[in-house]
């Protein structure tokens, strides 16, 4: 069973069990991974959690010597040996007691020995994970036509044959990005450390208040601006209070944008969970609360529309104390505002808290180094290029560095703040919106600089070779011969191919993830390419080519594509608000189910003498007890309750005249189709089976 199966089955995301499985021991896993036999029973005992009782392990007083490249072998794990004085049964401070009861050190004996680490880029082609591993190439290749897989030394592999491969040789390997393989950065001398802006994330459910608490304390107008009313984007604004510094981050509500709110959650140092007070704690400010909880940033509470006659502050704090967020008020440690957005109320003090929090967090970076930061949000625009809000967290970020952000690169050609107003450097903590990129970068991708332009071009074009590289295996079919096998077993899985176009890269990363979401085990959704950008010709053809709907989200084709589009009748659906777009695909992929089959019993007769008939053979005498008897339809033959026969009325008669059908209460004549072996006192149970249309 695959990860992504279980967390189907358990009603979880397939990130969170593989955190699980990894907090229990089974490292390198993905979404796409089996799941260990042994932890499937877990697994599903606990809906998803990480339970005790995971591999049994050797506590050592030395860790894990670090594997370095193209080593021949991995040296082996050294165990600590018993100390003096250690009573029987034990190991001193060498050993720990197993899961059973018994001495880590018998059960470590039956389990499988501990593997060396290895970082791993996604893409990686044979020829290079050989060196790696520190084994001939054509081991690795007959290794894999053993599996039923047929591969060359420069060609890419999965992630599922790489982590296959590396433990087989000894290795627990950890698939990562490109960017993430590279060397990590040098050490922060302590002393050049200066204070820096707290980055807070206003996070909760849709239509809770979030952006314009935002508004009131930025005094501006955002919403106004986004579709619906519902935050689609990212943005991020930088607020003075009283010579303090707060930057804000704000992240859409939707259900949809899990993974934006996510990539907030990751970047924040605290966290602003938005209540409304008179709606109370929604399915959205749960996951708010385990975004914040899981990036381990402290959480402020805004009790928001306190205004209103219907507010009820004092049933927010008793929900959110059900979900472990305890008001200080109430003996907890975390800090609760009511405030009220539409009047103003309390928005000092909410500032104070934020401030006051973020002083015992002593948050403090090295101004004075080259910048890194990550890409909060990423567009294609019409006038200046691909543009990027990128989030300086250490360094500073300056007018003419040169910059890498995964694959993309470049020299910083102006820089704005949240306000459109020209900025010439952006210090830790800083937002801005950064011109001159080669492309529109990934949002959530770190960015660093560099050397000089040619050193940041060198990179994106390495990283941009491993990431074309990686795609071109994740949309290879499976080749793997269990893979064909099952496949063969339970039939083709329907498949709706999607090429994915909006107008941010978040909103790419969004609709992505939501229309992902409505795969079942019987109808998949596969997007072969997800871009930001206006529809291009490439786009319409590469839909042509693989039969595929191109869907786009607050963008619009080009001139060329659109008639391209019209002349070779490629569907292209363009929308501007979420919910829309998904309602579609799900109306797709329901067509794309199979129907599902219902039998409707049309008329029952009971057989009350038999006749043989010249030319016909037996023929049985019946009377309609029930419904209809109609000629050619399908029919079963029940004796003392058993189906003895099934198939169709071959003859049906009315005395001496063939007849269509027969209603109830009238006697007939009833031959069937190949079965002569009719008995008195049989029952004659006539049917038919309908299609169902079914939906997800």
């Amino acid at each position: 069973m695959r990860i992504h199966e279980l967390a189907k089955e358990l009603g979880t995301k397939s990130k969170d069990l593989v955190e699980s499985l990894a907090q229990m021991g089974y490292e390198g896993l993905t979404a796409s991974s089996s799941v260990p036999d042994e932890a499937v029973p877990r697994l599903r005992a606990s809906g998803g959690k990480a339970v005790p009782a995971g591999r049994p392990k050797v506590v050592t007083e030395e860790p894990l010597p670090t594997r370095r490249r193209r080593k021949p072998k991995a040296e082996p794990a050294p165990v600590a040996e018993p100390t003096e004085g250690a009573g029987d049964g034990e190991a001193g401070a060498a050993t720990v007691e197993a899961p059973d009861g018994g001495p880590a050190a018998e059960a470590s004996a039956e389990a499988a020995p501990e593997r060396a680490p290895l970082r791993v880029p996604h893409g990686i082609i044979l020829k290079e994970l050989a060196e790696r591993l520190g084994a001939p190439a054509t081991d690795l290749i007959k290794k894999m036509l053993e599996l039923g897989e047929m591969v060359t030394i420069t060609q890419s592999l999965s992630d599922e044959a790489v982590e296959l491969l590396a433990r087989e040789l000894g290795f627990e390997p950890e698939m990562v990005a490109p960017e993430e393989e590279e060397e990590p950065e040098e050490e922060v001398d302590p002393s050049r450390l200066r204070p820096r802006p707290p980055v807070v994330t206003v996070m909760g459910h849709v239509d809770h208040g979030k952006t314009l608490l935002l508004d009131a304390i930025r005094q501006s107008d955002v919403v106004s601006g986004e579709a619906g009313g519902i935050t689609q984007h990212i943005g991020a604004y930088q607020v003075h209070q009283n010579g303090h510094l707060v930057t804000f981050i704000d992240t859409p509500g939707h259900e949809a944008f899990t993974a934006m709110r996510a990539r907030g959650a990751q970047v924040t140092d605290i966290a602003i969970l938005v209540v409304a007070a008179d709606d109370g704690v929604m399915p959205q400010t749960v996951e708010a609360i385990d975004h914040a909880r899981a990036a381990g940033v402290p959480i402020v509470v805004a009790v928001n529309k306190v205004d209103k006659p219907e507010a009820d502050p004092m049933r927010v704090r008793q929900q959110l104390a059900e979900q472990g967020i305890q008001t200080s008020e109430w003996g907890g440690e975390y800090e609760f505002v009511d405030v009220s957005a539409k009047t103003g109320e309390n928005l000092d003090k909410l500032i104070e808290t934020i401030l006051l929090v973020a002083e015992l967090q002593e948050l403090k970076a090295d101004p004075d180094r080259a910048a890194r930061g990550v890409a909060i949000e990423a567009h294609l625009d019409k006038g200046r290029g691909p543009v990027a809000t990128v989030l300086v967290q250490r360094g500073t970020l300056r007018v003419g560095d040169a910059i890498v952000c995964g694959a993309a690169h470049g020299r910083v050609r102006a820089m704005f703040d949240e306000n459109g107003h020209p900025v010439e450097e952006a210090p830790p903590g800083r937002p801005v919106m950064v011109l001159g990129w080669s492309k529109v970068p990934e949002a959530g991708d770190d960015f660093r600089v560099v050397e000089d332009e040619k050193d940041a071009r060198h990179i994106a074009q390495e990283r941009e070779a491993r990431i074309r590289a990686a795609e071109q295996v994740a949309v290879r079919p499976a080749i793997r011969l269990e893979d064909v096998m099952a496949s063969a077993e339970e039939g083709e899985v329907a498949e709706l191919r999607i090429i994915l176009k909006a107008d941010a890269q978040g909103s790419v990363e969004a609709m992505a993830e939501a229309l992902e979401k409505l795969s079942t085990d019987e109808v998949a959704v596969r997007i072969l390419r997800r871009g930001v950008g206006a529809v291009t010709e490439d786009d319409v053809n590469l839909a042509l080519a693989s039969g595929a709907v191109v869907i786009g989200f607050n963008v619009r084709p080009d001139p060329g594509a659109r008639a391209l589009a019209e002349r070779e009748a490629v569907d292209v659906r363009l929308h501007r608000v979420i919910y829309q777009a998904v309602d579609e695909v799900k109306q797709a992929l329901s067509g794309l189910l199979a129907p599902e089959e219902q039998e409707v019993e049309l008329g029952r007769a009971e057989v009350r003498a038999t006749f043989r008939v010249p030319r016909l053979g037996v023929v049985a005498g019946c009377y309609v007890t029930q419904g209809t008897i109609t000629r050619g339809a399908r029919i079963r033959l029940v004796r003392d309750g058993a189906v003895v026969y099934e198939g169709r009325v071959a003859s049906l008669r009315r005395f001496k005249d063939d007849v269509r059908e027969v209603q109830e209460g009238f006697e007939c004549g009833i031959g069937l189709e190949n079965f002569q072996d009719i008995k008195e006192g049989d029952v004659l149970e006539s049917y038919e089976v309908r299609e169902i249309p079914r939906s997800l």
